[in-house]
């Protein structure tokens, strides 16, 4: 839509062929539901949320950025608002309202939607596109972009259509992997605890040993494994790693504000406070409720001992278990619950400061099908508006030649 709306706004007749019976599906059920559209934190901050190829953005987002994206969706009455780390949300929390605003952003521009009209290859002739061919037969356009999205959420229609058309128009797609994804575990303990929500918690991958990634704030144990916002942070890297290991080692810190030493003259005070009290019983002062059972299990000591009995080893033991708490990941939920795909067209085929292919003319692509994906916190989404309007306009302009 972002495309459609950069072409319209620079003089072209647009089309949107759209798979589904409507456009914006999977616009819809992001941030479930509410839509994290951007982020305010800048053109700076928002480069070094792609961990490969943020410089190839540069282009882009001097054209069109966070600011552009909200005031497009203002003039259709679609206010935002921004949250913790500069999060920006509709004011609504209702994604569709974005979805809506944008449909009518293209459409009083004259751009035409043409649903349930999936693309199924395209027509090339003499090194340059001359159209795309639908299940309803051959269209001609002087320029075709392609913003298909990757393959995460392949039910709202990004099911990699677009990797079949960019191959056949001859360009390179790098290893397709989820990314922003839940984790599978491999301890029983971490499933029985499903729904436990753990706040200011600190979690460090182990997928490259040699070199750790730490992420601070929420996260949540599911029936499978873990998830939110800190895993999904760190599952680009260990979905890489499980390419290869058959498991990769986090560690969870439960304690993050205490240093070793600091907890453990807390623990020693609270022994001497808690010297009667059952062990299992005083636990309910250092973790949820439905964490006792485990900690109990893992720190190998018996939950019935009275807190004054406990050594000297023991104390230091259930401290370690505090800051060291050790999970294996042995999985993860696929594209299915993949919030982007990492991997993509090769950017090396791409102009950045046009988004054209470099290899068939009059070829341009935009989103997730390129080879580009950041970090949680509305990034993603806005290098799509981004490259979507500059793709967009590049082909109007190109165009006019």
């Amino acid at each position: 839509m972002l495309a459609a709306y950069g072409a319209a706004m620079h003089g072209a007749r647009v089309t949107v062929l759209e798979k589904k019976k409507r456009p914006g599906r999977k616009l819809m059920i992001t941030g479930k539901g509410r839509c994290n559209l951007t982020n305010v934190g800048g053109r700076d901050q928002l480069l070094e949320q792609f961990p490969d190829h943020g410089k190839f953005l540069y282009g882009a987002l001097s054209r069109f950025d966070d600011d552009d994206i909200r005031a497009l969706l203002m003039v259709q009455g679609v206010e935002t608002k921004v949250e913790r780390g500069g999060r920006v949300f509709p004011a609504s929390d209702r994604a569709v309202d974005v979805v809506d605003g944008l449909v009518e952003s293209c459409r009083q521009l004259g751009v035409r939607f043409q649903t349930e009209s999936p693309v199924v290859s395209m027509l090339l002739e003499g090194g340059r596109v001359t159209g795309v061919r639908t299940g309803n037969g051959a269209e001609l356009f002087g320029r075709v972009v392609v913003a298909t999205g990757g393959l995460s959420y392949p039910a709202t229609g990004s099911d990699g259509d677009g990797y079949k058309l960019a191959r056949q128009a001859g360009h390179r797609v790098t290893k397709l992997l989820p990314s922003l994804v839940s984790l599978k575990t491999k301890e029983r303990w971490t499933h029985e605890m499903a729904g436990l929500a753990l706040k200011n918690v600190r979690l460090t991958s182990y997928a490259a040993p040699d070199n750790p990634q730490t992420a601070f704030g929420e996260m949540l144990f599911t029936h499978e494994g873990i998830s939110g916002p800190m895993v999904l942070t760190l599952s680009r890297n260990v979905v890489r790693a499980l390419q290869t290991k058959s498991a990769v080692r986090m560690e969870l810190d439960l304690k993050p504000a205490l240093d070793e030493a600091t907890l453990d003259r807390r623990l020693v005070r609270d022994f001497v406070a808690s010297g009667r009290r059952d062990f299992d019983n005083y636990l309910k002062e250092l973790v949820p409720k439905s964490m006792i059972e485990p900690v109990v299990a893992l720190s190998g000591i018996e939950g019935h001992r009275k807190c004054h009995s406990l050594t000297r080893t023991e104390r230091k033991t259930l401290g370690s278990l505090l800051k060291h708490l050790s999970i294996q990941v042995n999985g993860h939920g696929g594209f299915d619950e993949a919030v982007v795909t990492q991997g993509g067209v090769d950017l090396e085929d791409v102009n950045p400061a046009t988004l054209e292919s470099k290899r068939i003319r009059g070829l341009y692509f935009a989103g997730e099908i390129l080879d580009l994906d950041a970090y949680t916190g509305g990034y993603n989404l806005q290098a799509a508006f981004s490259t979507g309007y500059l793709a967009g306009m590049s082909a109007a302009l190109e165009g006019e030649k």
